[in-house]
């Protein structure tokens, strides 16, 4: 009879070729990707191995240099991979909404808080820190955007800390590739009951984007608003 397909063998397939696909865009960015990966790889199990003849323990050091090696292989990919990722998505409207969205436990995103005509956007995500409300655009219009923002929730959370943070590469700004670690830096001034009240007051004034079909992650390039859709600030 033959065996039965389990879950962990459809899987199989989709996470060989997801990492294919990760592979293959990352080498269109980093060229020498494989070269790399190679190379961390032989040096890891080559010291290991070395050690293991020096102690007398080839073995036993040979296998545990496999393991480590593959292991570094795995973190050196991941790493170049991320950076590729955002590299590609660096000055897309949206990008920094997909990165927040992956920030981790403990946060709660909302893509497009604000938003005007010209596609710049307030995302706003809250969590032990406070609340973050990260900008991207024009560094000169997002200004008045985040100051809007600001008195708007000061209404309801005149209390909690916020924080404001514009995505960029100019002075002052946070490069994409640098969002996440940026906010996980930053001070936690909150209780997990505070974070929740905090989210559900937020929730109970509503946002401006609420009701409005954004697509996840990064938007398409002159993606227009739709007419009769909220007032742009």
């Amino acid at each position: 009879m033959a065996r039965k397909e389990t879950a962990a063998d459809a899987a199989n397939p989709g996470r060989l070729k997801q990492i294919a696909q990760t592979y293959k865009m990352t080498r269109r960015a980093d060229p020498r990707i494989g070269l790399i990966i190679a190379a961390v790889g032989i040096v890891t199990f080559g010291v290991f191995l070395a050690i293991g003849f020096l102690i007398g323990h080839p073995i036993y050091l040979g296998i545990l240099g496999f393991v480590l090696a593959f292991l570094a292989m795995a973190i050196v990919f991941g790493r170049r991979a991320e950076r590729a990722a955002f590299g590609q998505m660096e000055g897309q409207p949206g990008a920094a909404a997909a990165v927040l969205d992956k920030i981790g436990r403990g946060w709660t995103t909302t893509p497009a808080v604000a938003m005007n005509r010209s596609q710049d956007v307030v995302h706003r995500t809250v969590g032990k820190a406070g609340i973050v409300l990260v900008a991207e655009g024009n560094p000169n219009r997002v200004k008045s955007l985040l100051a809007a923002e600001k008195r708007r929730m000061a209404r309801v959370v005149s209390d909690v800390p916020v924080h404001d943070v514009i995505v960029g590469t100019g002075e002052g700004q946070v490069p994409l590739k640098k969002l996440r670690t940026t906010l996980l830096k930053l001070p936690r001034v909150l209780q997990g009951p505070q974070v929740t009240a905090t989210n559900d007051r937020l929730r109970a004034m509503g946002d401006l984007m609420s009701n409005m079909p954004l697509p996840k992650g990064p938007m398409p390039k002159g993606m227009r608003m739709p007419r009769g859709g909220p007032k742009m600030r």
